[in-house]
């Protein structure tokens, strides 16, 4: 007799690009920390590396017999937002989860992001690295853009970079798409009505591989991407389907 298909708790997805060090290590720490919490399954999303980390990750699954586990290829190189949406989209979980590649968010912190989004108390809950562990230029650029964007957005978000992030997969498909939305996705979810919180989450050092993000390639992109959502702020549709009959 076959045993019954239990419904998702949640889906993870994790952008991946050129962490050939990192995604061996990350698989192991995502099952150690979320299979307890299960069901849940996990999309690794291979933004177009160039490097061995699809085929790790193949052989990491195949090694643990990992069902959970599903590894979604793009054609190229598209950026963190494209990856992320483009994981949301294969998705099948109610709740969506996120991390970023290389390793530095901690999967210990989602159950409790993941309780709160289910029992009703928020449609999203952002993390915040306190203790940020970075180098004191990436914290500084961090804090100072972190300003302008709330200025300009009229919104508070304290760490909008921050990679883990736990939002209702309805309203994740919903919010206007752009590259660069990952930041803003707290203000783009409060655009729609929804409610967030913020949580303090850990931060590590990264251990392995190259950061891929700057000043350089950053401060500018990320000053029109905050106009652009000013923007959206008295523009964005908030339709909502009531009833069907």
């Amino acid at each position: 007799m076959t045993q019954p298909i239990r419904a998702l708790r949640f889906s993870l997805i994790v952008p991946i690009y050129n962490e050939a060090e990192n995604v061996a290590n990350l698989l192991d720490e995502i099952a150690a920390e979320l299979l307890p919490h299960g069901p849940f399954e996990a999309l690794l999303v291979d933004d177009g590396s160039i490097d061995t980390s699809r085929e790790k990750m193949q052989n990491w699954k195949r090694a643990n017999s990992a069902d959970w586990l599903r590894i979604v290829k793009l054609a190229a190189n598209c950026g963190q937002s494209g990856a992320v949406l483009a994981g949301v989209e294969q998705a099948s979980g109610p709740i969506i989860a996120t991390l970023d590649g290389d390793m530095q968010n901690d999967p210990r912190d989602l159950p409790a992001m993941i309780a709160l989004v289910e029992k009703g108390d928020a449609d999203a809950v952002v993390g915040v690295r306190r203790q940020r562990k970075d180098t004191w230029t990436r914290r500084m650029s961090s804090r100072i853009g972190n300003g302008v964007r709330n200025w300009v957005t009229g919104d508070q978000v304290t760490d909008a970079a921050c990679g883990i992030k736990v939002i209702r997969r309805e309203l994740f498909l919903r919010v206007p798409r752009f590259a660069g939305m990952h930041r803003f996705m707290a203000t783009l979810v409060r655009y729609l009505g929804g409610k967030v919180i913020e949580r303090d989450v850990n931060h590590r050092p990264r251990a392995a591989g190259v950061a891929k993000y700057g000043i350089g390639n950053r401060a500018l992109r990320g000053l029109r991407d905050c106009f652009a959502v000013r923007w959206l702020r008295t523009r964005v549709l908030r339709q909502r389907v009531e009833e069907v009959t």
